[in-house]
């Protein structure tokens, strides 16, 4: 698994051609905030000329799950890691180009300290807001991610 953009995107053809072929893009990655974009088009609408709302969840989810990802791979641990729970709400109609950002890096970091340290399962809460071209919230997505040290 790549930490970079390009080479996640890539990775994004081969295991989540869903999410690739309705246009989530990793935009930006560091070790404290991924950005992801996905633009309403065609393929990703509903019944209601906006963008259909699991698609917002696979942009959501992406930019949580990158810095997951990107912070497993740093730490050099065989960590397991899958969502647990989601929450979401919807504020206002995906149309255009929607920009999800979780800026949760630093609570990544700790909890894959402690799962490496200790060898437990640990949990974490991790939010993704989508902002359409105007930087109207239009969505606001919360995951629970576990991680577990794999034996």
């Amino acid at each position: 698994m790549a930490a970079n953009a390009s080479k996640f995107n890539t990775f994004t053809f081969f295991k989540l051609p869903s999410a690739w072929w309705c246009g989530v893009r990793l935009r930006h990655l560091d070790e404290q905030k991924a950005v992801v974009t996905v633009r309403h088009r065609w393929i990703n609408q509903n019944p209601f000329k906006s963008m259909f709302w699991a698609v917002q969840g696979m942009a959501a989810e992406l930019s949580t799950g990158a810095l997951v990802i990107s912070r497993i791979k740093s730490s050099g641990k065989n960590i397991s890691m899958l969502v647990a729970n989601n929450k979401a709400s919807f504020t206002k109609k995906a149309t255009g180009k929607i920009t999800f950002s979780c800026e949760d890096g630093h609570l990544v970091q700790e909890i894959v300290e402690k799962a490496a340290k200790t060898g437990e399962g640990q949990t974490l809460w991790m939010t993704s807001v989508g902002k359409n071209e105007e930087g109207v919230v239009v969505s606001t997505f919360n995951f629970e991610w576990t991680l577990k040290v794999k034996e």
